[in-house]
């Protein structure tokens, strides 16, 4: 493993003391989960209702984890954390529960499913070029792993102008196990040649501290996202409001 770089200058959070990696999560932690995923999932039970004739949206929403009183998806449910693909066997499983036949979930799934507009959603959660570039000037890499796919993910990194700071992407479709699986982070490791307790995970999710412990990484959670302070604090070495905090 390559040996840990030497500070350049900036000002970083004390969290990343040691650290030679930083390893993003995506939706919820570099930008606003709920202003991506919230939309999506209520035009998609909207879309399925119309497409099937029945009254699917409790259902869906039962089954992915989303509450239409707050309009969030639900800490731990699959929303929050899961695959577009995973999301989708999930989401055919509750209509034919609600008494769509096979065939006609098929066809409604076909029709209506695509994934949030990457760039006209993505509201970043601080000023990612500003913060890229500090932790890139004290020496620090830079990684993005997410439950995302990897089409959508290149297009936001690029859309908020900092898929030139970024040294890895692992997404969802690129044939690991996702998270709290380590592999991800297993994987920048290897491909960026650092070793595991020289690495942060940066996430708002269980799953995101949940990977980075199962992979000898430090883990610092942000209450920007979907997950409560108190529910990330009894797992994470530490927890800031938002990355926003990590470098100046």
């Amino acid at each position: 493993m390559a040996e840990p770089r030497a500070t350049l200058g900036g000002t970083v959070h004390p969290a990343l003391d040691g650290i030679d990696l930083v390893v993003f999560d995506k939706d919820g932690t570099l930008v606003d989960f709920h202003a991506m995923w919230s939309g999506w999932m209520v035009h998609l039970a909207a879309d399925l209702e119309t497409l099937t004739g029945r009254a699917v949206t409790a259902a869906l929403y039962g089954a992915l984890g989303f509450d239409p009183g707050s309009g969030r998806a639900l800490p731990g449910r699959p929303l929050a954390a899961t695959p577009m693909a995973d999301l989708r066997v999930l989401a055919h499983e509750a209509l034919v529960r609600a008494g769509v036949p096979v065939e006609g979930a098929d066809a409604a799934l076909h029709a209506a499913w695509t994934g949030p507009d990457p760039v006209a959603l993505a509201r970043p959660l601080a000023d990612l070029p500003a913060l890229f570039g500090t932790l890139r000037a004290t020496g620090r890499r830079i990684a993005v792993v997410t439950t995302d796919d990897r089409e959508p993910t290149e297009r936001t990194l690029a859309a908020l102008g900092v898929a030139h700071l970024v040294d890895a992407v692992v997404a969802a479709d690129d044939g690991l196990a996702v998270k709290p699986a380590p592999d991800a982070v297993l994987r920048v490791s290897g491909l960026l040649d650092v070793a595991s307790h020289r690495i942060a995970v940066v996430g708002d999710a269980l799953a995101d501290v949940a990977m980075a412990r199962s992979a000898g990484a430090r883990a610092i959670a942000v209450t920007s996202g979907v997950s409560a302070a108190a529910d990330l604090a009894a797992t994470a070495d530490a927890v800031v409001p938002s990355i926003g905090v990590l470098a100046t």
